[in-house]
């Protein structure tokens, strides 16, 4: 759980995946409890120890769901890390969008403006006209 939370929350340092990792296998390890054990209580001990062979092809298949779940969780952080990105695409696509929408309207408006005001210049704004003065 705590693995699938940092994953899915967007962590991808190989070294805390590595110690979730080894966190998970000490847990497993903690359930599965000492021979002869289940859940804090003790059961009878067999009359013969288990085979050594038995134990190897437990150990060995431990390994290989160890592996499979570090290789499944990396796999998840390569498709959240996707999507961030994928995301933060199409979100810089529709800024793009959007002030494009922005910019054609407003050169709309510009040519609404000049075609309403035709061919005519503004009229020129002259300072008022100072009268001579007046003969005494």
């Amino acid at each position: 759980a705590l693995r699938l939370s940092y994953l899915r929350s967007g962590g991808h340092d190989p070294h805390i995946l590595d110690q979730l990792l080894h966190l998970q296998v000490e847990a497993t390890v903690l359930e599965k409890g000492l021979p002869g054990q289940r859940r804090g209580r003790r059961m009878a001990v067999p009359a013969e120890p288990p085979s050594t062979g038995i134990q190897g092809l437990d150990a060995a298949l431990l390994t290989v769901e160890l592996e499979n779940r570090r290789l499944e969780d990396e796999l998840l952080s390569l498709k959240v890390r996707r999507e961030r990105r994928a995301d933060a695409g199409s979100q810089a696509a529709q800024r793009q969008a959007e002030e494009l929408a922005q910019l054609q309207a407003e050169v709309g408006m510009l040519r609404c403006h000049t075609e309403r005001m035709g061919t005519r210049l503004p009229p020129a704004i002259l300072p008022t006209p100072v009268a001579p003065p007046l003969p005494p």
